[in-house]
């Protein structure tokens, strides 16, 4: 059965063919036959995205316009297919195979640069920088992240110090926020972030 939302637009799922930050768009393969379809950057910030990885499994509503079928809305996003094996070696595979286990904590990007491979974010109310690779963020399904990006990390002790295991959205974060870890204490949001996250939120 077809399933599809008030404005007629139909959910159906497909691989992102290639999505650019900068140009601000990219496609979708059609899993019905046919031209690709249409993946505007703001039905991504609308889930709460800036960027998609390549091969990333999206369920979509999609709808015809005057150019073309287009994505309307995301429903969910899975990252590209993994052989099990941890993306970076400073992760082994054991933790990479009890990901889920680990808090998801709300954090902000202090920069991050694509072409050197890596950048660093902060968890909210921790002073600490996390450090992020871009193959950990391609595993999780991301492209590229933003200056001030909000997203969600699963934070492991790495040899250097900090370093994300996991990259989720900022929303995902947000709804397990209660949890903890023995690497980063206490609570997520101090006082002085209360601000910043309603900002984000809005």
């Amino acid at each position: 059965m077809t399933m599809s939302d008030e404005n007629g637009a139909v959910l159906q799922k497909g691989l992102v063919k290639w999505f650019d930050p900068g140009k601000g768009y990219g496609f979708i393969l059609n899993e019905q036959g046919g031209a690709d379809i249409l993946l505007h950057a703001n039905v991504l910030r609308n889930f709460g995205r800036s960027s998609v990885a390549d091969q990333s499994l999206v369920t979509f509503y999609v709808q015809p316009t005057a150019r073309g079928l287009q994505a309307s809305e995301i429903v969910s996003i899975e990252p590209p297919e993994s052989d099990g094996t941890a993306p970076i070696a400073d992760l082994d595979n054991g933790i990479i195979e009890h990901l889920d286990q680990l808090p998801l904590h709300p954090a902000r990007v202090k920069w991050f640069d694509k072409s050197k491979g890596f950048g660093f974010a902060n968890i909210f109310g921790h002073p600490e920088d996390v450090f992020l690779h871009v193959e950990v963020l391609r595993h999780s399904g991301f492209a590229d992240l933003a200056i001030g990006e909000a997203i969600a990390l699963r934070v492991v002790e790495g040899p250097r110090g900090l370093m994300a295991a996991q990259i989720a959205s900022w929303d995902q974060g947000m709804t397990t926020q209660g949890g903890g870890s023995a690497e980063i204490p206490g609570p997520f949001v101090d006082d002085s972030d209360e601000a910043l996250l309603a900002h984000v939120a809005e």
